[in-house]
């Protein structure tokens, strides 16, 4: 984005201030942006009008895909985006200020803690990314007198009835595709759980390509993604990085970590990293859908575990050993004697 201000920027993104403003001349390389569906490799689902057959095909085969006919307004999106770079765009000192609770803001790190804490990262390890971490359920704890914070937790939480709605109705066709009965797994999905993290890659105009949020799987049930034109958003399929294009007026669905175990390993958490072009920066928006924090969830394939116990390992591994382990910590040992 030309004429960024790097005040904006957390102190360790304004290394290379000297050419953050414009693009960079003579670029050879990455093309971003743009996207069309013939270009994007992603397989499409339509709420309006779900293919059991084919959803059970792309979880097992895919972990995500994108969502046509969603139901959210195009309006709504992008008063979303809108107040999102605005905000962003305040001096670094300021978003540490004004956003502490329920929602905070944070950078160098997906990886939080239940308050909204980033956990520590060493420099080898930092992500190039900052965000805001909003828990929707506490959304209207979130007083305050400037209008622009007013009206953003205002479209926040109109936006955040809109996923609950979408990962609920996905998880109940996914619940069903499995021959569970959706009703006795209501609680693996838990829609006050819901979190939606707002997320600003800064530029790096003098690196090409490079990295800004590391290798992973999300520890969600589902994750649903609104991504700007700018994209950035690779998976891996059957070895290969793939990029997922920028497509307007579309969400990418994730399944994450919990709906791999609920699904007993048929439907699989996919594996994903973003990595930005240096000329552009790039804002997306994602929720991520938790299982009640105590629920048990069991499997053949890993011991039971609640989403407590599964958060509570996954930080230890991160502080321990700077990246996360996740379910392999969970997996039955097979091995005999």
């Amino acid at each position: 984005m030309a004429g960024t201000e790097v005040s904006s920027y957390p102190p360790l993104f304004r290394e290379e201030k000297g050419s953050i403003h414009g693009g960079v001349e003579g670029e050879e390389g990455v093309k971003v942006g743009g996207g069309s569906s013939e270009s994007d490799p992603l397989p499409v689902m339509d709420l309006e009008c779900m293919e059991m057959e084919k959803l059970g095909e792309v979880c097992r085969e895919w972990g995500i895909f994108r969502l046509v006919n969603h139901g959210i307004p195009l309006s709504l999106l992008s008063q979303l985006e809108d107040h999102a770079k605005r905000l962003f765009g305040l001096p670094f000192e300021s978003k540490e200020a004004i956003f502490t609770t329920p929602v905070s803001y944070f950078w160098g790190t997906p990886a939080l803690t239940k308050s909204g804490v980033a956990l520590s990262q060493t420099p080898q390890n930092v992500n190039w990314v900052e965000g805001f971490n909003v828990p929707l359920s506490q959304l209207p704890l979130l007083q305050t007198q400037d209008p622009i914070i007013a009206s953003f937790r205002l479209i926040l939480e109109e936006y955040g009835r809109h996923l609950s709605r979408i990962a609920r109705t996905l998880f109940d066709a996914m619940a069903k595709n499995l021959g569970h009965d959706p009703k006795q797994y209501e609680s693996s999905l838990d829609e006050s759980s819901g979190i939606v993290r707002v997320y600003r890659y800064p530029l790096r105009p003098n690196r090409d390509h490079a990295s800004h949020m590391e290798v992973h799987t999300d520890s969600s049930v589902l994750s649903i993604l609104n991504q700007d034109e700018v994209g950035g958003l690779e998976v891996l399929k059957d070895g290969e990085w793939l990029s997922a294009s920028p497509i307007s007026n579309t969400l990418v669905i994730n399944v994450g970590d919990m709906m791999q175990v609920i699904s007993n390993d048929d439907y699989k958490s996919v594996i994903h990293r973003v990595k930005v072009a240096k000329e552009r920066e790039r804002l997306s928006i994602c929720y991520f859908v938790f299982p009640e924090e105590n629920t048990v969830i069991k499997s053949s394939k890993y011991r039971p575990f609640s989403y407590n116990d599964f958060r509570s390992q996954v930080q230890d591994d991160i502080k321990t050993l700077g990246h996360k382990v996740g379910l392999e910590r969970f997996k039955v040992n097979d091995d005999s004697d």
